[in-house]
């Protein structure tokens, strides 16, 4: 199992972070904690193999944090999953220590992607000696800059549109149809619909089918509610 420390002030994404790793397998989430100090205190308490790191703390920059990590021994590997999206915190994250850099709003289907990148990059750096070859560590950085080839199938889909759609659903208060997401995005009726129906088949949208006294059953699209 692979020891997890969750980093996050949004308890509603703290908890997808849980959910989706326990929907992929083989993680434990040894904690989740919404400050810089807290995930410190975490790292002398327990064993932490991967931290999921929020880079916008109330009580520390997230990169700062990443850098403080790297002290930790052994250091746990970060993955930076972060509304932050300008270039210079990007680039410091990088150099931080961060190895994987994933925008919100995010889907399963992203997420998931970012966590098998990580997985063969770990898988790349197994070994049963301390040493590792050049072609081993080509390897490994190589596992990180690969493209999931399930997401270059996907033609046409747009991932700021996918982003969009995602906000606009999870910020509505019960849920969407995809008439109410096109005049949202301002798009056709037929490109909000797909991409919703995408969502819902990873697992990122709940359906609602509601059925009327007349015409064809309204389907309406939610944000899954998290325990």
């Amino acid at each position: 199992m692979i020891r997890v420390l969750i980093v996050e002030d949004e308890s509603l994404i703290a908890a997808a972070h849980r959910d989706y790793l326990g929907r992929i397998g083989g993680f434990e989430v040894v904690g989740a904690v919404t400050t810089a100090q807290e995930a410190l205190r975490t790292t002398k308490t327990h064993a932490v193999d991967l931290v999921l790191l929020d880079l916008g703390l109330p009580d520390a920059r997230g990169t700062d944090l990443a850098s403080a990590l790297a002290g930790v021994r052994p250091a746990p590997d970060i993955i930076a999953i972060t509304a932050q999206r300008d270039l210079q915190t990007v680039r410091t994250a990088m150099s931080s220590g961060v190895l994987l850099y994933l925008l919100k709003p995010f889907t399963f289907a992203a997420f998931r992607e970012k966590i098998e990148q990580y997985l063969r990059y770990r898988e790349a750096l197994a070994g049963d000696t301390d040493a590792v070859s050049q072609r081993d560590v080509d390897r490994a950085l190589a596992q990180l800059r690969a493209v999931d080839p399930r997401r270059s199938a996907k033609k046409g889909a747009a991932p700021q549109t996918e982003d969009a759609v995602c906000r606009a659903v999870r910020d509505s208060v019960d849920g969407l149809t995809a008439s109410e997401v096109a005049r949202a995005l301002g798009s056709s009726r037929v490109t909000a619909w797909r991409y919703l129906e995408r969502l819902a088949d990873d697992g990122v949208l709940n359906r609602d089918t509601q059925y009327g006294s007349a015409g064809r059953p309204r389907v309406r699209y939610r944000w899954p509610a998290r325990r």
